[in-house]
Formats: C-alpha cells, sequence, structure tokens
C-alpha cells in the first residue's frame, strides 16, 4: 500500500488577471492506493487547514449499506448522517459537509464565494471533459477534484486532483463548465460512474474545532465504537455491522444466481466506500502502533487492512461478471466467504488492541 504522505501542488502561482481569486498558500494532494476521489478531496481541504487527514479520515470504521441508495458516481458512500458524506466518514471530528450547487448566468460565482474566504472547493465533474484525465474525450465517470483558484479574466480555473496520474494546475473556463455541468450520460465504456447527472455541483465542507488528540484514550474510544457498531448493526433501516454484512452479501449472491447484472454493478461503486475506509483505519492503526510500539495495534491495523484487500476480489469479480452473472456465483461465493472471514479477524484484532491501549501500560 502506499504510504507516501502528500504531493504539493505548484507554489508561486501567476499573479492573476482582473478579478482573480487564488486561495493563499500550498494546496497540498494527498492520495492512497486503495481510496477514491471522495477521501482523497477531503485530504487536501484537511492538511489545507493543518490537519493529519489519515487521522481524521481513518479513525472510524463500520459496514452500512443502504439498500436502492447506490449512484453511479466515483464519490457514492452510504450516509450515516443524511445529506453529510464528511460527517458520515469522520464523526468523531468536528467537520461536515452538505451539497450545493452553482445557478443562473454566473456559476462560478457560487465557487469564488469560497475562495474569496480562502476556502478550497471540492466541485463534482465528469472526466470525459478534463483535459489532463485518462477518459478524456473518451469515458463518461461522475469524479470530485479541487479548484483552489479561478482567474475569468484569462478565462482559466485552477484544479487540483491527487488521483492517479495526479494533476494541479491551471484549466480553461470552458473545459470546467463542460465538466461541472456535464449531463454525464450513460456510457457503455464505464457502467460504474456514469449515468449520473454533475449538475453545477460542489461541496460546502466545514472544518471546526477543536480536535482531539491522536492519543491512546482517544484510540480506545473509536475502537470501541466501531467495535460496538459491528456487533450491534442499525436501527435507521440501514444493513449495517455483521449481520449488515452477511445481509448484504446473501442478497449479492441471490440477485446473481437470478441474472441481475445491476447487484453486480452496484457491487463495484459501493464497495470502494468500504474498501478506502478499512485501507485508512487499518493504515491509522498499523501506523500508530509501530510509532508507539504497541504490537496488538500494529496487529489489529494489518487485519483490517487484510478487509480492505479483501473487497478486491468482490469488486473486481462482480465488475467482470456482470455480463453473466449466473456465471459468476461460484468465484463470487469463494470471495464473498473470504472477505467475512477478513472481517471476522479484524473485529477479534480490534478487541485485542482496545484491551492492550486500555491498560496502563498502553496508555502512552
Amino acid at each position: 500500500m502506499t504510504t507516501q504522505t502528500s504531493r504539493l501542488a505548484p507554489q508561486g502561482l501567476p499573479a492573476g488577471g482582473q478579478g482573480a481569486v487564488l486561495v493563499d498558500g500550498p494546496v497540498p494532494a494527498w492520495c492512497r492506493d486503495l481510496v477514491s476521489c471522495l477521501q482523497a478531496t477531503f485530504a487536501t481541504l484537511l492538511l489545507h487547514r493543518g490537519h493529519d487527514p489519515l487521522a481524521v479520515l481513518g479513525a472510524h470504521w463500520e459496514f452500512r449499506y443502504r439498500p436502492g441508495d447506490v449512484r453511479s458516481e466515483e464519490f457514492y458512500f452510504p450516509e450515516r448522517v443524511p445529506g453529510d458524506l464528511l460527517a458520515s466518514i469522520a464523526p468523531h471530528h468536528p467537520v461536515g459537509s452538505r451539497w450545493a450547487a452553482g445557478h443562473g448566468e454566473r456559476p462560478l460565482e457560487a465557487i469564488a464565494t469560497q475562495l474569496r474566504a480562502g476556502r478550497p472547493v471540492i466541485a463534482a465533474v465528469d472526466n470525459f471533459h478534463l483535459p489532463f484525465r485518462p477518459a478524456f474525450g473518451d469515458v463518461h465517470a461522475a469524479h470530485l477534484l479541487v479548484v483552489y483558484g479561478l482567474d475569468e479574466g484569462r478565462g482559466l480555473v485552477h484544479v487540483s486532483d491527487a488521483m492517479p496520474p495526479a494533476f494541479a494546475g491551471p484549466i480553461s473556463v470552458e473545459a470546467f463548465l463542460r465538466s461541472w455541468s456535464s449531463e454525464n450520460p450513460r456510457d457503455v465504456q464505464d457502467a460504474f460512474f456514469s449515468d449520473a447527472g454533475i449538475g453545477r455541483r460542489y461541496l460546502d465542507v466545514t472544518i471546526g474545532s477543536p480536535f482531539p488528540a491522536l492519543d491512546a484514550a482517544f484510540l480506545h474510544l473509536v475502537l470501541d465504537a466501531n467495535r460496538r457498531s459491528f456487533a450491534e448493526g442499525g436501527a435507521d433501516g440501514d444493513w449495517c455491522g455483521r449481520a449488515g454484512l452477511a445481509r448484504y452479501l446473501d442478497d449479492l449472491l441471490r440477485r446473481a444466481v437470478t441474472g441481475d447484472a445491476r447487484a453486480l454493478e452496484e457491487a463495484y461503486p459501493f464497495g470502494w466506500g468500504m474498501q478506502a475506509q478499512a485501507g485508512l483505519h487499518g493504515e491509522l492503526l498499523r501506523t500508530w502502533g509501530h510509532r508507539h510500539a504497541v504490537p496488538a495495534l500494529r496487529e489489529a491495523g494489518r487485519l483490517v487492512e487484510r478487509v480492505a484487500h479483501a473487497w478486491t476480489g468482490l469488486r473486481m469479480t462482480a465488475a467482470h461478471g456482470r455480463g453473466d452473472p449466473a456465471a459468476a456465483v461460484a468465484d463470487l461465493t469463494r470471495h464473498a466467504r473470504l472477505l467475512r472471514q477478513a472481517y471476522e479477524a479484524a473485529d477479534e484484532g480490534l478487541a485485542e488492541a482496545c484491551r492492550t491501549i486500555s491498560s496502563p501500560e498502553g496508555r502512552l
């Protein structure tokens, strides 16, 4: 797994034209092998405010599936807090987000207002219209990037996209508007992230204070909460925890037997959110355990990362099997079993880590 902490966007931006707005200071980019643009863009805003994204995005870990909710967007995530992606991902920190949109004859004014306040903006876009994305002019797909500057006088929008191949710099206003306004029509080349309109959406992100210290007491709190969530499940109609995971996997296999290609298509975007969250939680525990010489935390982190990698087998098998779902059942069953086993082993590892850091020796 990539452990590179950040890549910095270009500094020393050129002086803008009339009415140019550029966020002060470096706008860092941050990525990990298993995350999507959702975690990467939130990480950029956290770093810009001086916070460690791994400590924030890696603290919470759960299984949550909302039937009928999965959308064809790279940034789909089942929200435990309705309408608030960031609070759903990071419920232990004073952060939040809400969707907004640019309207009228000057839709970019909504973004400019955020930039004038020194706040980079996360915008939804369609990769088909972005000249730096490999999908440019070829494949429609819903994606997120960070806007950190706007120079309408020169016709430029400064954007940062940490997802490979990684880009930071100006693109034309026209290209950005096409991407930001795209209907993102259904594209046979990408059944997972097309067919979901962009609608000039952006995320209005709130980063408050104070942030909790990343110490043994905080880790014990979040690990205990994560374990209770896994054991108790949800009470809001979502399929959560151990019971929710079993229900989701059983339902996926049942639908595959009946030839339901949509079930397999949904597994790819849905599973990415679960995979990314597990990957970051595992890295956080492993890193903290190594730094403070707590072997039980290192091991728990390794086991949670194993969950993240087990999602790869299920997601890829579902993606390749959607043309003939019934033929994919045997492989899906095998990967579902491996995923269940990985979750169970990780839960046992978290229990041991909780016992360790709740002891006097663990409170470093």
